[in-house]
């Protein structure tokens, strides 16, 4: 009988594990690439966003994320920020455009060749500003 017990709790163990592997649904070379730039990450979590896989994750102390393709190549990453670091531009830019309204989240975004964005949420709609804090665009969630 406990060999039976033994064997199930084996056989289940294996399928949870592969069944965690498979949810993660990255491939293996976005994977490795990540492991190479943020070694020591945490609360590693993936996700499939079109053709494209994002990783949220915690390093430094800090919340992160980062965009692969399939091969492995990087296209952003994004760091949390307060909203009171946001640069002052982008903080007037949304007072005069949305009045009374409070920065839900922060992000800074930064591109492979070091291009920095920022992003900002209103009203549960992200704004996007260039590195000196113009606006960009907005895109609804």
């Amino acid at each position: 009988m406990k060999k039976y017990l033994l064997s199930l709790l084996f056989v289940g163990a294996i399928f949870g594990l592969s069944a965690q592997e498979k949810s993660t649904g990255a491939p293996a070379a976005a994977k490795q690439a990540f492991a190479k730039a943020f070694p020591g990450a945490s609360k590693v979590k993936w996700e499939k966003e079109g053709k494209e896989y994002e990783v949220n994750f915690i390093q430094g102390g800090k919340e992160m994320s980062a965009v692969y393709d399939e091969k492995g190549t990087l296209s952003e990453t994004e760091e949390e920020i307060k909203p009171s670091a946001l640069p002052d531009s982008i903080v007037t830019y949304i007072k005069e455009h949305y009045k009374g309204a409070a920065i839900k989240d922060a992000a800074k975004i930064t591109k492979p060749n070091g291009d920095v964005m920022y992003e900002a949420v209103v009203n549960k709609t992200d704004l996007m500003f260039d590195a000196n804090g113009k606006f960009i665009k907005e895109e609804k969630d």
